[in-house]
């Protein structure tokens, strides 16, 4: 649970951060007729209701398990994150292109850039903190590995969807203060709505990683190789054990993930050797790798095809 819990505050940084960028983006849009600025007003916005949906799937998945989810309703993280995606994509990427455009057709010069300057500054530094907070957190689970390894690998999009929007928001700002900056300084006003169509590629280009990401979760991903590899050598450690079968694996959620192992076990041992030599296993599992929350063995002989008459399938109890 601190992990979630400290991922929320990350979530309840964006949000602030983003209602209060939005309003003043919208207020400086409407006295400067910038299209950059309506587009960020938009983004940000739209960055605030994603913030929400977000929060609100980290609560659903924390709903315990009951007899219409035995599983429990972690995935519910990923469903409402793979809205968020859709929503960066059709509503900020697709007005803000669109508002790009139009601007392109019907160009407004900028006659007094002070207000978006005041803005555009002021969004910079809430951004930079909200960014400041999804970052550490994101750090926390990046051990020694770089950062774009660790954004491929991470699981949770508490983290990694909140980080890269406030990555985008961050770029989006520089584009829309160059767009504004060039626009006046050269009395060109295409500056603006290109910055703007910018924007809009930015914001999709997010988006679809998001849906890559959130896609895969979605059906069933599992562990990694080197995870599995390392499932297979705790396996193989146990006394008794003659053989393993490749792990089944699939993340429930960002902290809980089922496996499922098929071992074959040395003939000779008793039907209560086996069950002792399970439940090593499993503690042995779950001390090294505690995101399996559920873990079933599949116990047979060495020589026999079937499971062994004493042993069935032992689910480890929900955490």
């Amino acid at each position: 649970m601190a992990g979630t819990s400290s991922s929320k505050i990350a979530i309840y940084g964006a949000i602030g951060a983003n209602v209060a960028i939005a309003i003043s983006k919208f207020v400086a849009a409407f006295f400067t007729g910038s299209s950059a600025m309506l587009s960020e007003g938009i983004h940000s916005l739209v960055d605030s209701g994603n913030g929400l949906l977000i929060l609100y799937g980290v609560r659903q998945s924390e709903k315990p398990a009951d007899a219409r989810h035995p599983f429990g309703r972690s995935k519910e993280l990923y469903f409402w994150s793979l809205i968020v995606a859709i929503l960066v994509f059709s509503v900020g990427g697709g007005m803000s292109f669109y508002e790009g455009v139009e601007h392109l057709k019907h160009p407004a010069p900028i006659t007094d850039p002070t207000w978006n300057y005041v803005v555009l500054g002021l969004s910079m530094v809430f951004e930079g903190i909200s960014c400041f907070l999804a970052l550490r957190e994101f750090n926390k689970t990046r051990g020694d590995a770089g950062f774009w390894t660790t954004l491929g690998r991470s699981k949770d999009p508490s983290i990694f969807a909140i980080l890269m929007e406030d990555m985008a928001a961050l770029t989006g700002l520089v584009i829309a203060l160059a767009g504004v900056f060039f626009g006046h300084l050269l009395n060109n006003p295409l500056f603006d709505g290109a910055a703007s169509i910018c924007i809009g590629l930015l914001l999709v280009s997010v988006a679809i990683f998001l849906i890559y990401k959130t896609k895969g979760l979605l059906v069933g991903e599992g562990v990694d190789d080197e995870t599995l590899d390392s499932l297979e050598a705790l396996t193989h450690a146990q006394s008794g054990v003659e053989e393993v079968r490749r792990p089944l694996t699939m993340y429930m959620g960002p902290h809980d993930v089922v496996l499922a192992l098929d071992v074959e076990f040395h003939d000779h041992l008793s039907a209560n050797e086996v069950e002792e030599a399970v439940d090593r296993l499993q503690d042995a599992i779950r001390a090294k790798h505690p995101e399996f929350k559920r873990i079933f063995v599949e116990a047979k002989g060495l020589t026999g095809k079937n499971r062994h008459p004493s042993v069935t399938d032992f689910p480890s109890p929900q955490i």
